[in-house]
This record gives C-alpha cells, sequence and structure tokens, in this order.
C-alpha cells in the first residue's frame, strides 16, 4: 500500500482549517510570569467553587 498522498501534507497548510497561534500566544504560552499569574487565578477560583459546595 502506497502512502504517497501523505508526502505532500504540510502542518498549517492551506488544507487545514485549525487556527494558529499568533506571536502573544506564543508568548504567553512559555512566560513563566504569566503563566504563574494564571496558577494563582484559577486556584482561587477552584477554591471558591470547593468553599461553596462545602
Amino acid at each position: 500500500m502506497s502512502k504517497y498522498g501523505e508526502k505532500n501534507i504540510r502542518a498549517y497548510g492551506n488544507n487545514f482549517t485549525t487556527m494558529t497561534p499568533g506571536p502573544v500566544a506564543k508568548w504567553l504560552r512559555t512566560c513563566l510570569i504569566f503563566q504563574a499569574i494564571r496558577f494563582v487565578i484559577i486556584n482561587i477560583k477552584m477554591l471558591v467553587v470547593v468553599s461553596k459546595s462545602h
């Protein structure tokens, strides 16, 4: 079985309709300060949800 058609597939080519991350999104994903702030905010939200249930 030949896989000739798969050789021409490129990631993020015109055949794919997925969004590619921009430079700001890439920076936010790799910035440790932003990730730490996000971590704290998510943990506070979880504490609020858990405290409402108990």
